[in-house]
Protein backbone atom coordinates (compact mmCIF):
# COMPACT_ATOMS: atom_id res chain seq x y z
CA UNK A 1 0.00 0.00 0.00
CA UNK A 2 1.24 3.51 -0.36
CA UNK A 3 0.19 6.68 0.79
CA UNK A 4 1.40 10.24 -0.49
CA UNK A 5 3.93 12.13 1.86
CA UNK A 6 2.01 15.23 3.12
CA UNK A 7 4.31 16.40 5.81
CA UNK A 8 5.19 20.29 6.38
CA UNK A 9 8.63 19.70 5.75
CA UNK A 10 8.28 18.58 1.87
CA UNK A 11 6.44 21.79 0.78
CA UNK A 12 3.63 22.71 -1.66
CA UNK A 13 6.65 21.86 -4.20
CA UNK A 14 7.32 18.16 -3.38
CA UNK A 15 3.15 18.04 -3.60
CA UNK A 16 2.72 19.16 -6.42
CA UNK A 17 5.61 18.32 -8.91
CA UNK A 18 5.91 15.06 -10.40
CA UNK A 19 9.12 12.95 -9.72
CA UNK A 20 10.50 12.75 -12.84
CA UNK A 21 11.06 9.09 -13.99
CA UNK A 22 14.01 7.23 -14.40
CA UNK A 23 15.63 7.16 -17.92
CA UNK A 24 15.41 3.53 -19.53
CA UNK A 25 12.33 2.68 -16.98
CA UNK A 26 9.59 2.79 -19.53
CA UNK A 27 11.96 0.47 -22.08
CA UNK A 28 12.60 -1.36 -19.21
CA UNK A 29 8.82 -2.27 -18.10
CA UNK A 30 8.27 -2.88 -22.04
CA UNK A 31 10.73 -5.35 -22.04
CA UNK A 32 9.21 -7.05 -19.40
CA UNK A 33 5.77 -7.16 -19.95
CA UNK A 34 7.16 -8.71 -24.28
CA UNK A 35 8.81 -11.88 -22.08
CA UNK A 36 5.84 -12.04 -19.95
CA UNK A 37 3.89 -12.19 -22.43
CA UNK A 38 5.77 -15.37 -24.15
CA UNK A 39 3.84 -17.73 -21.50
CA UNK A 40 0.38 -17.00 -22.29
CA UNK A 41 1.68 -16.53 -26.07
CA UNK A 42 2.76 -20.34 -25.64
CA UNK A 43 0.13 -21.63 -23.94
CA UNK A 44 -1.95 -20.66 -26.98
CA UNK A 45 -0.80 -23.49 -28.33
CA UNK A 46 -2.10 -25.82 -26.27
CA UNK A 47 -4.98 -26.40 -27.37
CA UNK A 48 -3.89 -27.33 -30.79
CA UNK A 49 -1.20 -29.58 -29.31
CA UNK A 50 -3.53 -31.50 -27.20
CA UNK A 51 -6.06 -32.70 -29.54
CA UNK A 52 -3.30 -33.35 -32.18
CA UNK A 53 -0.40 -35.25 -30.42
CA UNK A 54 -1.85 -36.31 -27.45
CA UNK A 55 -3.49 -39.42 -26.33
CA UNK A 56 -6.87 -39.25 -26.25
CA UNK A 57 -9.38 -38.77 -22.83
CA UNK A 58 -6.39 -38.60 -20.59
CA UNK A 59 -6.16 -34.97 -19.09
CA UNK A 60 -4.91 -35.89 -15.83
CA UNK A 61 -1.53 -37.68 -17.46
CA UNK A 62 -0.84 -34.84 -19.94
CA UNK A 63 -1.00 -32.62 -16.59
CA UNK A 64 1.36 -34.78 -14.99
CA UNK A 65 3.33 -35.18 -16.94
CA UNK A 66 3.55 -31.50 -18.44
CA UNK A 67 4.80 -30.44 -14.52
CA UNK A 68 6.69 -33.28 -12.68
CA UNK A 69 9.31 -33.73 -15.04
CA UNK A 70 9.92 -30.14 -16.25
CA UNK A 71 9.99 -29.19 -12.00
CA UNK A 72 12.63 -32.02 -11.64
CA UNK A 73 14.52 -30.42 -14.47
CA UNK A 74 14.56 -27.21 -12.42
CA UNK A 75 15.42 -28.33 -9.40
CA UNK A 76 18.49 -30.22 -10.64
CA UNK A 77 19.34 -27.29 -12.86
CA UNK A 78 19.45 -24.64 -9.79
CA UNK A 79 19.16 -27.56 -6.63
CA UNK A 80 17.58 -25.06 -4.22
CA UNK A 81 15.00 -26.19 -1.93
CA UNK A 82 12.54 -24.04 -0.24
CA UNK A 83 13.25 -23.05 3.35
CA UNK A 84 10.81 -21.83 6.10
CA UNK A 85 7.28 -20.49 5.49
CA UNK A 86 8.39 -21.15 1.33
CA UNK A 87 7.59 -24.66 1.65
CA UNK A 88 3.97 -24.41 2.54
CA UNK A 89 3.80 -20.77 -0.04
CA UNK A 90 5.65 -23.33 -3.12
CA UNK A 91 3.25 -25.75 -2.39
CA UNK A 92 0.01 -23.41 -2.20
CA UNK A 93 1.19 -21.50 -5.75
CA UNK A 94 1.45 -25.44 -7.05
CA UNK A 95 -1.26 -26.01 -6.64
CA UNK A 96 -3.02 -23.05 -7.91
CA UNK A 97 -0.69 -23.24 -11.24
CA UNK A 98 -0.04 -26.14 -11.64
CA UNK A 99 -1.58 -29.30 -9.10
CA UNK A 100 -5.32 -27.78 -9.71
CA UNK A 101 -4.88 -25.82 -13.03
CA UNK A 102 -3.75 -28.23 -15.44
CA UNK A 103 -6.06 -31.00 -14.95
CA UNK A 104 -8.89 -28.59 -15.16
CA UNK A 105 -7.45 -26.76 -17.94
CA UNK A 106 -6.85 -30.40 -20.05
CA UNK A 107 -10.53 -31.10 -19.08
CA UNK A 108 -12.08 -28.05 -20.63
CA UNK A 109 -9.17 -28.47 -23.89
CA UNK A 110 -11.01 -31.86 -24.25
CA UNK A 111 -14.74 -31.14 -23.98
CA UNK A 112 -15.12 -27.63 -25.28
CA UNK A 113 -13.47 -26.03 -28.56
CA UNK A 114 -10.55 -24.16 -28.30
CA UNK A 115 -12.81 -21.09 -28.74
CA UNK A 116 -14.62 -21.42 -26.11
CA UNK A 117 -12.42 -22.55 -23.85
CA UNK A 118 -10.67 -19.04 -24.51
CA UNK A 119 -13.41 -17.17 -24.24
CA UNK A 120 -13.99 -18.40 -19.97
CA UNK A 121 -10.29 -17.97 -19.62
CA UNK A 122 -10.46 -14.31 -21.19
CA UNK A 123 -12.45 -13.02 -17.49
CA UNK A 124 -9.56 -13.45 -15.66
CA UNK A 125 -8.49 -9.78 -15.94
CA UNK A 126 -11.34 -9.26 -14.16
CA UNK A 127 -11.36 -12.06 -11.70
CA UNK A 128 -7.21 -10.97 -10.55
CA UNK A 129 -8.86 -7.05 -10.13
CA UNK A 130 -11.46 -8.86 -7.94
CA UNK A 131 -9.15 -10.75 -5.42
CA UNK A 132 -6.62 -7.56 -5.63
CA UNK A 133 -8.93 -5.67 -3.29
CA UNK A 134 -8.97 -8.28 -1.14
CA UNK A 135 -5.47 -9.48 -1.03
CA UNK A 136 -3.48 -6.42 -2.23
CA UNK A 137 -6.25 -4.17 -0.89
CA UNK A 138 -5.56 -2.51 -4.69
CA UNK A 139 -9.12 -1.27 -6.10
CA UNK A 140 -9.50 -1.81 -10.29
CA UNK A 141 -9.65 1.15 -11.85
CA UNK A 142 -12.44 2.01 -14.24
CA UNK A 143 -9.67 2.08 -17.21
CA UNK A 144 -9.27 -1.80 -16.17
CA UNK A 145 -12.42 -2.89 -15.63
CA UNK A 146 -13.37 -1.20 -19.16
CA UNK A 147 -10.77 -3.55 -20.72
CA UNK A 148 -11.12 -6.35 -18.91
CA UNK A 149 -14.66 -6.23 -20.45
CA UNK A 150 -13.41 -5.13 -23.72
CA UNK A 151 -11.07 -7.87 -23.54
CA UNK A 152 -13.66 -10.40 -23.28
CA UNK A 153 -15.83 -9.40 -26.22
CA UNK A 154 -12.91 -9.25 -27.95
CA UNK A 155 -12.11 -12.78 -27.41
CA UNK A 156 -15.47 -13.55 -27.72
CA UNK A 157 -15.77 -12.16 -31.33
CA UNK A 158 -12.27 -13.58 -32.41
CA UNK A 159 -12.42 -17.00 -31.33
CA UNK A 160 -16.15 -18.48 -30.79
CA UNK A 161 -18.01 -19.86 -33.78
CA UNK A 162 -21.56 -20.07 -34.77
CA UNK A 163 -21.17 -24.16 -34.46
CA UNK A 164 -19.54 -24.18 -31.20
CA UNK A 165 -20.94 -26.65 -28.72
CA UNK A 166 -20.94 -25.86 -25.15
CA UNK A 167 -20.18 -28.78 -22.54
CA UNK A 168 -21.19 -27.39 -19.34
CA UNK A 169 -18.97 -29.50 -17.02
CA UNK A 170 -16.44 -28.41 -19.58
CA UNK A 171 -17.56 -24.56 -19.10
CA UNK A 172 -17.27 -24.89 -15.43
CA UNK A 173 -13.98 -26.60 -15.72
CA UNK A 174 -12.65 -23.87 -17.11
CA UNK A 175 -14.01 -21.11 -14.87
CA UNK A 176 -12.82 -22.79 -12.05
CA UNK A 177 -9.20 -23.14 -13.91
CA UNK A 178 -9.24 -19.50 -14.80
CA UNK A 179 -10.45 -18.36 -11.10
CA UNK A 180 -7.39 -20.38 -9.74
CA UNK A 181 -4.72 -18.74 -11.55
CA UNK A 182 -5.96 -15.46 -11.03
CA UNK A 183 -5.49 -16.12 -7.26
CA UNK A 184 -1.85 -17.50 -7.89
CA UNK A 185 -1.15 -14.36 -9.77
CA UNK A 186 -2.39 -12.22 -6.66
CA UNK A 187 -0.65 -14.19 -4.64
CA UNK A 188 2.47 -14.36 -6.13
CA UNK A 189 2.53 -10.89 -6.22
CA UNK A 190 1.62 -10.40 -2.59
CA UNK A 191 4.57 -12.84 -1.48
CA UNK A 192 7.25 -12.30 -3.75
CA UNK A 193 10.29 -14.51 -4.41
CA UNK A 194 12.95 -15.18 -1.60
CA UNK A 195 15.91 -12.93 -1.59
CA UNK A 196 18.60 -15.12 -3.33
CA UNK A 197 16.69 -17.86 -5.43
CA UNK A 198 16.29 -17.49 -8.92
CA UNK A 199 13.07 -17.26 -11.13
CA UNK A 200 14.42 -20.78 -11.91
CA UNK A 201 14.05 -22.85 -8.89
CA UNK A 202 10.86 -20.84 -8.14
CA UNK A 203 9.19 -22.13 -10.91
CA UNK A 204 10.73 -25.66 -10.33
CA UNK A 205 9.29 -25.54 -6.68
CA UNK A 206 5.70 -25.27 -7.94
CA UNK A 207 6.10 -27.35 -11.12
CA UNK A 208 7.43 -30.40 -8.54
CA UNK A 209 4.72 -29.92 -5.94
CA UNK A 210 1.93 -29.43 -8.27
CA UNK A 211 3.14 -32.57 -10.40
CA UNK A 212 3.60 -34.75 -7.03
CA UNK A 213 0.09 -34.23 -6.38
CA UNK A 214 -1.14 -35.13 -9.74
CA UNK A 215 1.04 -38.44 -10.74
CA UNK A 216 -0.75 -40.63 -8.24
CA UNK A 217 -3.60 -39.38 -9.30
CA UNK A 218 -3.24 -39.58 -12.80
CA UNK A 219 -2.16 -43.40 -12.81
CA UNK A 220 -4.95 -44.36 -10.76
CA UNK A 221 -7.41 -43.04 -12.77
CA UNK A 222 -6.31 -43.08 -15.78
CA UNK A 223 -3.18 -44.75 -15.78
CA UNK A 224 -0.60 -45.04 -19.03
CA UNK A 225 -1.85 -45.77 -22.54
CA UNK A 226 -0.37 -48.83 -23.99
CA UNK A 227 2.39 -47.42 -25.71
CA UNK A 228 3.21 -43.64 -26.87
CA UNK A 229 3.84 -42.83 -30.38
CA UNK A 230 6.37 -39.94 -31.64
CA UNK A 231 3.99 -37.50 -32.33
CA UNK A 232 3.00 -38.22 -28.21
CA UNK A 233 6.50 -37.85 -27.17
CA UNK A 234 6.82 -35.22 -29.05
CA UNK A 235 3.47 -33.57 -27.68
CA UNK A 236 4.72 -33.72 -23.99
CA UNK A 237 8.33 -32.30 -24.79
CA UNK A 238 6.93 -29.54 -26.25
CA UNK A 239 4.48 -29.03 -23.00
CA UNK A 240 6.85 -29.38 -20.37
CA UNK A 241 9.65 -27.89 -21.77
CA UNK A 242 8.80 -24.68 -23.79
CA UNK A 243 5.13 -24.52 -22.68
CA UNK A 244 6.05 -24.80 -18.98
CA UNK A 245 9.21 -24.49 -17.68
CA UNK A 246 10.24 -21.68 -19.89
CA UNK A 247 6.79 -19.95 -20.00
CA UNK A 248 6.39 -19.95 -16.73
CA UNK A 249 9.69 -18.80 -15.89
CA UNK A 250 9.14 -15.75 -17.87
CA UNK A 251 5.51 -15.36 -16.81
CA UNK A 252 6.73 -15.27 -12.68
CA UNK A 253 8.82 -13.10 -14.22
CA UNK A 254 6.41 -10.69 -15.34
CA UNK A 255 4.12 -10.78 -11.91
CA UNK A 256 6.92 -9.78 -10.01
CA UNK A 257 8.31 -6.97 -12.06
CA UNK A 258 4.59 -5.55 -13.35
CA UNK A 259 1.28 -4.99 -11.24
CA UNK A 260 -0.43 -8.08 -11.08
CA UNK A 261 -3.55 -6.22 -13.00
CA UNK A 262 -0.94 -5.36 -16.08
CA UNK A 263 0.18 -8.89 -16.02
CA UNK A 264 -3.29 -10.44 -16.41
CA UNK A 265 -4.68 -8.72 -19.61
CA UNK A 266 -0.72 -9.76 -21.26
CA UNK A 267 -3.15 -13.88 -20.58
CA UNK A 268 -5.11 -12.39 -23.85
CA UNK A 269 -2.50 -13.44 -26.22
CA UNK A 270 -3.53 -16.68 -25.41
CA UNK A 271 -6.78 -17.15 -27.69
CA UNK A 272 -4.63 -14.32 -30.19
CA UNK A 273 -2.30 -17.29 -30.96
CA UNK A 274 -4.67 -20.27 -30.52
CA UNK A 275 -6.62 -18.47 -33.57
CA UNK A 276 -3.35 -18.29 -35.35
CA UNK A 277 -2.31 -21.21 -34.80
CA UNK A 278 -5.74 -22.77 -35.94
CA UNK A 279 -5.20 -20.59 -39.50
CA UNK A 280 -1.54 -22.01 -39.79
CA UNK A 281 -1.88 -25.27 -38.63
CA UNK A 282 -5.69 -26.59 -39.56
CA UNK A 283 -6.30 -24.34 -42.03
CA UNK A 284 -8.98 -22.49 -40.90
CA UNK A 285 -9.82 -18.44 -41.78
CA UNK A 286 -10.82 -15.18 -40.67
CA UNK A 287 -14.14 -13.50 -41.10
CA UNK A 288 -14.27 -9.83 -40.74
CA UNK A 289 -16.44 -10.33 -36.92
CA UNK A 290 -12.87 -11.76 -36.15
CA UNK A 291 -10.56 -9.34 -37.86
CA UNK A 292 -12.60 -6.96 -35.08
CA UNK A 293 -12.12 -8.83 -32.33
CA UNK A 294 -8.20 -8.94 -32.44
CA UNK A 295 -8.36 -5.60 -32.77
CA UNK A 296 -10.57 -5.37 -29.72
CA UNK A 297 -8.28 -7.95 -27.67
CA UNK A 298 -5.33 -6.29 -28.54
CA UNK A 299 -6.82 -2.76 -27.33
CA UNK A 300 -7.66 -4.48 -24.08
CA UNK A 301 -4.10 -5.44 -23.56
CA UNK A 302 -2.64 -2.64 -24.92
CA UNK A 303 -5.04 -0.18 -22.61
CA UNK A 304 -4.74 -2.73 -19.79
CA UNK A 305 -0.89 -2.08 -19.22
CA UNK A 306 -2.36 1.55 -18.17
CA UNK A 307 0.31 4.70 -17.28
CA UNK A 308 1.78 4.84 -14.09
CA UNK A 309 1.15 7.57 -12.59
CA UNK A 310 4.38 10.45 -12.44
CA UNK A 311 3.40 10.71 -8.69
CA UNK A 312 4.67 12.56 -5.59
CA UNK A 313 7.39 10.92 -3.31
CA UNK A 314 5.67 7.88 -1.88
CA UNK A 315 6.10 5.83 1.10
CA UNK A 316 5.52 1.78 1.40
CA UNK A 317 3.87 0.23 4.10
Amino acid sequence: MSITSSSPQAGTAARTTPRQGRPGRAPRTLAAAGLAAIGPATWGTTYVTTTELLPPDRPLLAAALRALPAGLILLALTRRLPRGDWWWKAGVLGLLNFGAFFPLLFFGAYHLPGGVASTVSAVMPLLVAGFGVGVLKVRPTRRTLAAGLVGVVGVGLLVLRGSASVDLTGIVAMLAATTLMALAVVLSKRWGRPEGVSLLALTGWQLTAGGLVLAPIALSFEGLPDHFTGANLAGYAYLGIIGTAIAYALWFRGIERLPASSVSFLGLTNPVVATLAGLLLLGQTLTLWQVGGLVLVVASVVVGQGRRRPATTTHRL
